[in-house]
This record gives structure tokens, C-alpha cells and sequence, in this order.
């Protein structure tokens, strides 16, 4: 069975600087603002340019600059909040033509996207000043945990939270969060409609409806569909359709009812990357970091440039489907001065993948030995990861918000009550769901329901023989074909009988769910016009459970369950000091709390809980002796908005660190020493220098330190003496932590009808794993050779432009990666590296009434 639909496509700078920026920064804010207040009082005409409608400027929609973000939560606008947080707008998400929360995070520095192997390895998995916030997303403002890639057609705009940030939504949170907030009916009628066409066979439709149907009521209606292959890449194509209807009651009344719907399904053939060139086996001497194979020499003396296309999946084999449907239901009412709000979710969103995995392990891509056409390297083994995972979540939460005034002191505040249930199942994809064995007259009748592994010659030692290539389990490193004729075969790598791929049985599954309880309270306490303290805590009751899946056709088997329950306590506090009305100087702190089992499963999670063991010790016991990891931060900063309140600068140092991160001890158990620390600094800024010039971006500089990662074992060949040695990542830069990260965006408009703009994105060096080779001398671990596997770093540049016919029709194009640069923008532990797209060349019709 192919589980991949056809279709016919054609082919296609230092941390110093710091504390002397923040000097510099405060002292000249002061000046700069009320010189551009008294300008903008000059002016006659009163027009503030940020993050409103205005009349003969660059701004025709919402501007560069947001000054709140959208959740209670933030008790005070951004320039008073005493923590770095980065809004993407919709102007933003427009101009740089981005349609995936992936893309849109592009945008921001500071961020780096992850890739992965089980779990999610081809959703959404952003890292956050070194810490992966898979798990700390949310949509207005209600956790989004399902493994998924997210589309914006009906978003807008995204809140990015940097630093310890579990005390505004829960648990996790370590390095910063996500907020996704959906576009709403507002009180005027309009509609507003996009078709994109490009290169790589783009096309894209999106229209935005928002109808009032009478003073009290309003509905607005979000659809999208979206076809493409990808720029640069052979083979592999998107499609996706989307829709978003929501109504509204009390439009402009101080009681509303909001109910809305999302629903989103994607269909791709996803893209297994390019496998990194050395292993830990076959790096020549002297060598200690790889990256993605490019031009090599092979060990048997071949040359290998490989394609910039090169594809290593299979059409015939290779899928990935997902499904996401969530009801939301809101009401509101404003007390005058409080405001209570009601959210209810239920979502449900769905994963299935079969994926190809350019293995580099087996040293097949530069080769282990000359001696054998097999092992001399150039070839790639199509190793296969599978997963099936269902995601239901029904969530509720309580938010009252507002201002008062105790001793003449003013206090803007916002508590806020949750409970959550979240369910996951995962499965995977198998030749045969029923039997784990290939039957023969010698074993008849199969004793295991947990499926037949999908035949891809793992059996085979080495991988590439020419057996395995006949059957296309491997191919070369330089000429892959996605058409290769694979079939599935039942019963091993030597079988001849056909079987097809199917979800394997539901009671072979691992079951997870979550219940959470919690409470928050934040405030602004508003001690003077320069004075200003911001405190938030939290509490949660977080209860998990794992029940792996039966493997046995035993009908008297059931289900065990591994259960856990934390408290978790989080706080942030700051203080704000305002030399004038539109800056701020700050100081903060704040914390997060990790609980083991925090993804679901959903992802890549170091601290998971225990369902098995090799010891008299039971998983539940393991489990009980887990800990939650904890994580604090510390930031100074400075705000300012300048320009008439057109344009923000932000400036920030900041420190990170994890003291009890779960590792191995040096006796081969489990203790949370593990420590990891990051500091650097961040500028920001975003909005209107001008009427006509618009910019958004900034820079991070982050220094990453794994200080402790625990031990490692070791043992001697005939296994009876194991020691313990620091692990091979102690001492190293964080994974999918660059030391440098940049973005600038700007649009400048020549004529009211006439804008050009572009970009740049400058990511330096990313580490996606370190790993080593260790032997015993003399009664102790000596390292004979260390790797690191690394993505080198890059520029990419983009432009755009847009000429407006009249105000309801407009032409914006946009080219991404302008000089066609090949790059690499994400880096797993192991096995591969994503390559980013080539050159990319969108033509947008907008049409608006």
C-alpha cells in the first residue's frame, strides 16, 4: 500500500558591551524622546505611527510597533514589562510573506529551529535562548501541545516571552514561550483576499472575511489553500488547506460571546535532509567537527559532490499527514475598570508519518573501510522512523483583570484560574499490525501483536551491500532517485512475500495524559510616575501518567500505568524605573519549572518518565524518584519608545541557568545534577523611523555552557570492568544555540502607492550534538576521539516590494534567499541536517473591500 498520494509535478558583539549599551542607552532615551514628542506636538497634526490606522504614512494596516501584548497576564504596556518580549505583528507576517509560524519566527533573533528524530521531528520545535519551547506554545493564550506545524492564515500576530516564563502559562517554559493570537470579528465590514503564485510550483489562497450582521453581532471567516514543491529541493511537495469561521456577540457592549473554529490538514512528502559526512568510526585524524556532506572524497578514493536536490526518501514509502481541529469558546464582560474572561478549548489534532532518515551511523556516507565496494563509502541508508500520535486536550481558564487603588498607590492586576486535561497516544507504522514474527512452518502462529518493523535492512552489517541496494534500502550519496521502485516486504530483509503499511494496533500504543490544576496572580504596583514594580506567581497541581502498550496477544495482559504528581511553584518579579514617560530602565527575575513528562511524548524530552527497567527497581519506583527540573533567570534592560511613540528600542543582558537538569551519575543512576547556564545580550527594535520607513529586528548574543552533562559509561572489551567519566557534552556550546543571531527587516515607501524592503538573517555556527569514542588504559576512561556534528553558519538576504493600484487593489513580491544561498537552518544531535530552500519568488494579488 502506498500510503503517499500521486501526483504529477514538474520537476523543479560581545558580552562586555553590555552594561556600557544599557548607560548609553537610558541616558540618551530621555533626550531622543522628548525631542521627538516636541517635534510631534510641532507637527500640528498629532499622528502617533505605531500599531495604529493612519493616513499619508507607510502604515496601511497595523504598524511595525505593538505596544501590549494580547494576554492579561502582561499587566503593563511593553515598555513598562521588566522582560524581553518581541511581537510579531501581521504587517510583519505580510511584508516578509511568511505562512508558517516557522517562517514568521525567522524573523526574530534569538530563536533557532530544532529537527529531531522520534516524536516531532518535522513539526514546529523552536529553541529559545538555548531551550526547546515545543511545549510552550499557546494560542490565546490556552497551551497548544499537539505535535503539529502550524500555519498563520489565521493569526494575528505571535508573542514571543525570552526567559523563565512557566509563571505565566505552567510548566516548562525555560528559555521563553510562544502566544498565537487568532484573528477575531471586529465591528468593521471588510474582506480581504490573496493569491500567490511562484516559483517551485507556489501557489497560495487566502481570504479574510468579516461581516457584522447587526450592532450586537459579527462573524469573520478565515480559509486558506496552499500548494508547493520546495525551492532547491528534489522531490518533495506541501499541500494544505485551512479554515477559521468565528461569531461574536456584543460587539461594542461590555458582555461578548465569542465561538470559534479552527481547522487545518497538511499532506506532504517531507524532506529527509543531508546526512553529515563522519561518524565517530571513520573521521580522519585530527578532525572534531562534521557537517553535512557537500564535497568529499570518499575512504575508497571516490569523489562525491553532492546535489544541491538531493532527496533520500522514496515517493512509494514516504508521508506525512496531520490533522488539527480546535473549538474555542470565550466570554467576557467588563465590570468598568475589571474584567472577567472565560476560555474554553477543546482540540484535537492528529500526526502520522512514515519518514526516511539519511542514517550517517553506519559510516556509509565517507565509508569504514576501502577494502569492500560496501564499505567504501558514498552510499546513504534509508533508514525509517514511523509515528502515528492522536492529541486531545480540553482546557479551561478563568482570568480576571483590571485596576485599583490601595493608599493612593494604583495597581493594574490579572489572576487567572486553569484546569486542563491532555491525552496522547502514540503508535507507529508496521508491516504486519498483528504479527511481530514472519510466519513459517516452524512458527506458525505469531506470539506478539506489536507489529512487523518496516524491512529497510537494519538487519544488515554493513547496511550497503548489494543486496540492499537492489532492494533501494540504500542508495548513493550523489545520485538518489526519489522514484526508486521500494516495496514492503513481510518478515525481515530477505523476505519475498508483499505486505502493506499500516498503523500498528491501537493497544500496542503508549498512552499519556495530564491533569493540571493551577492559580496565578500578576500586578504592576505603580509606586510613583518613575517608579513601577511588576510581581507574578504561580501554582500548579500537575498530574501525569504513562501506560505503555501491550505487546503480547495474551488476552489476560492488561495495561500498566506509571503516575506522578508535582507541585510546582514559579515567580517573576522586576523592578521598573522610568527616567521619562516613553523609557524604562529594569531589573528582573523570573523561573520556570519542568516536571518530568511535560511533553506528552510529544517531542524530544530528556526528563521523560520511566516505563521499563532492567533492574529489580519497577518503573513506578524509577518514576517516584524523578525530580523537576528548575530553571531561573535574570535580566537588565532598557526601553524607549521614540519618534512620536513611533518606534521601540529594547536593550538587554540576561543570565539563564538549569542547576538540577536530570543526567547519569557516575554510579550509573539517575540524579538531577546536571547544570547548564547561558548569558548575552539582545537589541531590538521595531516601527517607524520615519512616516515612510518602517524597520523591524535585532541581535542576540548568547554564551552557552553545558558546565555539567554527568557521566558516561565505559566499558573494556569483555565486559567486566565499567567506569564513569564526564559525558562528552560537558564543557560545550548549547545544541541549537548560536553565539550570534541577527534579523533586520525594513520597507521604505517612494510614493504613497510605490514600497520596496528587504532583509537579512545572519545565524553564526549552530552545534546539534557532540558524541565520542572512549576506551579503558590503565584502570581508567581515555577519549581517543571526539565529534561534533555542526551546521556552519550563514546570510540570507531578502526583498520585497508592493504597488498599490488604488485602495483595494495591490501587488506585493517578495524573493527569499535572493543570491540563492545554500544553507543549512536546522541541526539534529545526529544522523542529518535540514537544508534550507533556494531562491524563492512569490507574485501576491490583494484585493480588499
Amino acid at each position: 500500500m502506498n500510503l503517499n498520494e500521486s501526483r504529477n509535478r514538474a520537476s523543479t558583539a560581545s558580552s562586555f558591551l553590555a552594561l556600557s549599551c544599557v548607560g548609553l542607552f537610558a541616558s540618551a532615551a530621555p533626550a531622543i524622546a522628548q525631542s521627538a514628542d516636541q517635534a510631534a506636538s510641532d507637527d500640528g497634526q498629532g499622528r502617533k505611527l505605531g500599531g495604529v490606522v493612519v493616513t499619508d504614512t507607510a502604515i496601511d494596516e497595523q504598524g511595525y510597533k505593538v505596544d501590549k501584548p494580547d494576554s492579561p497576564k502582561y499587566t503593563a504596556p511593553l515598555v513598562d514589562t521588566p522582560r524581553s518580549i518581541t511581537v510579531i505583528p501581521a504587517s510583519v507576517i505580510k511584508d516578509t510573506a511568511s505562512v508558517s509560524l516557522t517562517e514568521a519566527l525567522r524573523t526574530v533573533p534569538g530563536i533557532t529551529l530544532g529537527a529531531g528524530e522520534g516524536g516531532n521531528p518535522l513539526g514546529d520545535r523552536p529553541f529559545i535562548r538555548g531551550f526547546d519551547s515545543q511545549a510552550s506554545t499557546y494560542l490565546d493564550g490556552v497551551r497548544d501541545i499537539g505535535a503539529q506545524s502550524r500555519e498563520i492564515f489565521a493569526i494575528e500576530q505571535i508573542e514571543v516571552v525570552k526567559g523563565s516564563d512557566s509563571t505565566t502559562g505552567g510548566r516548562g517554559g525555560a528559555g521563553g514561550s510562544l502566544n498565537l493570537v487568532s484573528k477575531a470579528p471586529k465591528v468593521d465590514r471588510f474582506i480581504a483576499a490573496s493569491a500567490s503564485v511562484g516559483n517551485a510550483d507556489y501557489k497560495r489562497a487566502t481570504i479574510d472575511i468579516n461581516q457584522p450582521l447587526s450592532d450586537l453581532a459579527g462573524i469573520r471567516l478565515n480559509a486558506m489553500w496552499h500548494d508547493q514543491d520546495v525551492a532547491g529541493r528534489d522531490a518533495i511537495w506541501s499541500k494544505r488547506w485551512g479554515i477559521a469561521p468565528s461569531l461574536k456577540i456584543g460587539m461594542d457592549g461590555p458582555t461578548s460571546l465569542t465561538l470559534g473554529y479552527y481547522h487545518l490538514h497538511t499532506n506532504e512528502l517531507p524532506d529527509s535532509g543531508i546526512p553529515y559526512l563522519y561518524t565517530n568510526g571513520n573521521a580522519p585524524a585530527g578532525v572534531t567537527e562534521t557537517g553535512p556532506a557537500r564535497d568529499f572524497t570518499t575512504i575508497g578514493g571516490r569523489d562525491v559532490s553532492v546535489p544541491r536536490g538531493a532527496y533520500y526518501g522514496l515517493k512509494s514509502r514516504d508521508f506525512r499527514k496531520t490533522n488539527v481541529d480546535n473549538f474555542t469558546i470565550r466570554a467576557e464582560h467588563d465590570f468598568g475598570g475589571v474584567t472577567l474572561r472565560n476560555t474554553s478549548r477543546y482540540g484535537r489534532s492528529t500526526q502520522g508519518y512514515v519518514w526516511t532518515q539519511p542514517d550517517d551511523q553506519q559510516g556509509n556516507v565517507y565509508g569504514t573501510n576501502a577494502a569492500s565496494p560496501a564499505t567504501a563509502g558514498g552510499y546513504v541508508w534509508r533508514r525509517v522512523n514511523s509515528r502515528y500520535s492522536e492529541t486531545k486536550g480540553l482546557l479551561n481558564q478563568t482570568d480576571l483583570f483590571g485596576e485599583f487603588s490601595v493608599g493612593g498607590i494604583k495597581n493594574s492586576f490579572a489572576a487567572s484560574i486553569e484546569f486542563s486535561e491532555e491525552k496522547v497516544g502514540n503508535g507507529s507504522y508496521v508491516s504486519d499490525p498483528n504479527r511481530s514474527t514472519y510466519q513459517t512452518p516452524t512458527n506458525p502462529a505469531a506470539t506478539s501483536a506489536s507489529g512487523v518493523p518496516i524491512a529497510t535492512g537494519s538487519n544488515f552489517n554493513p547496511r550497503c551491500t548489494t543486496a540492499m541496494l537492489d532492494r533501494y534500502n540504500c542508495t548513493t550519496v550523489d545520485s538518489p532517485n526519489a522514484n526508486d521502485p521500494w516495496v514492503s516486504y513481510y518478515g525481515g530483509d530477505v523476505s519475498s512475500v508483499l505486505s502493506p503499511i499500516q498503523r500498528s494496533l491501537r493497544k500496542t500504543w503508549t498512552l499519556s495524559k495530564t491533569t493540571t490544576k493551577a492559580a496565578s496572580l500578576f500586578d504592576t504596583i505603580i509606586i510613583s510616575d518613575q517608579l513601577l514594580i511588576n510581581l507574578g506567581g504561580r501554582f500548579d497541581r500537575y498530574e501525569t501518567s504513562v501506560s505503555p502498550g501491550i505487546a503480547t496477544d495474551d488476552m489476560t495482559s492488561s495495561r500498566s500505568t506509571i503516575t506522578r504528581k508535582d507541585d510546582l511553584w514559579t515567580y517573576q518579579a522586576g523592578i521598573v524605573f522610568k527616567p521619562t514617560e516613553n523609557s524604562s530602565i529594569y531589573a528582573s527575575t523570573s523561573t520556570s519549572a519542568t516536571p518530568p513528562g511535560s511533553f506528552l511524548a510529544n517531542g524530544s524530552e530528556a526528563n521523560g518518565l520511566t516505563t521499563s527497567s532492567s533492574t529489580p527497581i519497577t518503573p513506578q519506583e524509577l518514576t517516584d524518584a524523578l525530580k523537576v527540573e528548575k530553571t531561573k533567570s535574570y535580566e537588565i534592560g532598557a526601553k524607549a519608545n521614540l519618534f512620536g511613540d513611533s518606534l521601540a528600542l529594547t536593550l538587554a543582558a540576561f543570565h539563564t541557568e538549569t542547576k538540577n537538569a536530570r543526567a547519569t551519575g557516575d554510579a550509573g543512576t539517575v540524579v538531577f545534577v546536571g547544570e547548564r547556564r547561558i548569558k548575552g545580550i539582545e537589541f531590538g527594535f521595531n516601527g517607524n523611523i520615519t512616516p515612510e520607513w518602517n524597520v523591524f529586528g535585532g541581535y542576540t548574543y548568547m554564551d552557552s555552557k553545558i558546565v555539567d552533562a554527568g557521566y558516561t559509561a565505559t566499558s573494556n572489551a569483555d565486559k567486566t570492568v565499567t567506569l564513569y567519566a564526564p559525558a562528552a557534552s560537558a564543557g560545550r556550546q548549547f545544541p541549537n544555540t548560536p553565539k550570534h543571531s541577527l534579523t533586520a527587516f525594513t520597507n521604505y515607501k517612494i510614493t504613497p502607492a510605490f514600497t520596496v524592503g528587504g532583509g537579512a538573517i545572519y545565524m553564526s555556527k549552530v552545534y546539534g550534538g557532540y558524541s565520542d569514542t572512549r576506551i579503558i588504559q590503565n584502570n581508567a576512561v581515555v577519549i581517543t576521539k571526539s565529534l561534533a556534528r555542526m551546521v556552519p553558519s550563514y546570510w540570507r538576504f531578502d526583498a520585497n516590494a508592493s504597488y498599490s493600484f488604488n485602495d483595494a487593489v495591490s501587488l506585493q513580491v517578495n524573493v527569499n534567499n535572493v543570491f540563492n544561498k545554500r544553507y543549512y537552518d536546522k541541526a539534529y544531535a545526529a544522523h542529518y541536517a535540514n537544508q534550507a530552500a533556494g531562491r524563492t519568488a512569490i507574485a501576491t494579488l490583494n484585493i480588499k473591500y
